[in-house]
């Protein structure tokens, strides 16, 4: 959309402006679905399985919208001020 607005005329000039985006945003992107997937227990390599089309998708949502674990995991205290001490590994 940005090239568009832009008035890229170039095609490669979108397609760079695309790229950078993703470079830009992959990082906070996983990092998100890490930290949310510590706040439920789960280790973030559980991250990968969205690699698997359309099932991986489907079991990532329902990690992520499930509620975080009551208290501290061994990723650390509950976000939502469940407070404790985080449980060693």
């Amino acid at each position: 959309m940005l090239a568009g607005v832009l008035g890229a005329v170039n095609e490669s000039v979108g397609d760079l402006l695309a790229g950078l985006f993703v470079l830009g945003t992959i990082i906070p992107l996983l990092a998100v679905g890490v930290r949310r997937l510590h706040d439920t227990g789960r280790s973030g390599w559980w991250i990968l399985i969205g690699l698997v089309p359309v099932v991986g998708f489907i079991v990532l949502i329902i990690f992520f919208v499930g509620d975080s674990e009551a208290g501290a995991n061994k990723y650390g205290p509950n976000p939502k001020g469940g407070g404790g001490e985080p449980v060693a590994a």
